[in-house]
């Protein structure tokens, strides 16, 4: 699955960047949520976790945080290095993070395990749990539902993608059996004409 995934995202890396990297502009919950790593990091490193382009981390960045961004299509991870040159970028699979035990003082996963098989989920969560400081946060955003849209073309590219819309409780559960304290579900409806037209869900969760 990784090598398909890189691939896809390694050939839209350019129109990627046109389509989404300015959209947080448009997105007034998600910035909220956004400030709200940043405080609770208080000067902590944040991971932009499955970063793309980066448009995370350069918000965060542009606010003072101390970030981080990681992805596994290095095309994706030279965009983001071009783009936001104040901040560390590198590849890397989230499914066997290269970080020390309580690197992280927050990870912030925006759409980015979405494309984890359900069953999956629970040991990526282990690990990300792994990688926070105690008392660390991680914020998960995705869509909600129970299909799995697959593509074999994107914008005028050949690829092999599946897109997988989650349920909160799956989520929750798979986050509880990591050994994470999920701390809040928030739901909102998708943005028109901003973004894909699914229902999204947020959720908090700590490591104790």
């Amino acid at each position: 699955m990784s090598d398909e995934l890189q691939r896809t995202y390694d050939a839209v890396a350019d129109d990627y960047v046109a389509q989404v990297f300015d959209e947080l502009k448009n997105k007034p919950f998600d910035r909220h949520l956004l400030d709200d790593i940043a405080a609770r990091a208080a000067g902590g490193v944040i991971c932009d976790l499955g970063c793309g382009p980066g448009h995370v981390a350069r918000y965060l960045h542009q606010r003072g945080a101390n970030v981080v961004g990681v992805d596994l299509s290095p095309a994706m991870v030279e965009r983001a290095r071009a783009l936001t040159p104040g901040v560390c970028f590198e590849v890397g699979d989230m499914r066997a993070l290269d970080v020390a035990d309580g690197a992280w003082q927050a990870i912030a996963a925006f759409y980015s395990i979405i494309h984890i098989p359900r069953g999956a989920l629970e040991p990526v969560f282990r690990g990300m749990r792994r990688v926070l400081a105690p008392g660390g946060t991680l914020l998960l955003s995705f869509h909600i539902g129970t299909d799995v849209l697959h593509r074999d073309e994107w914008w005028g590219h050949a690829v092999s993608v599946d897109f997988l819309f989650l349920q909160p409780d799956e989520v929750t559960a798979a986050l509880q059996s990591a050994g994470l304290v999920v701390e809040r579900v928030m739901e909102r409806d998708p943005y028109p004409e901003v973004e894909y037209p699914s229902r999204r869900a947020y959720v908090w969760a700590l490591k104790e």
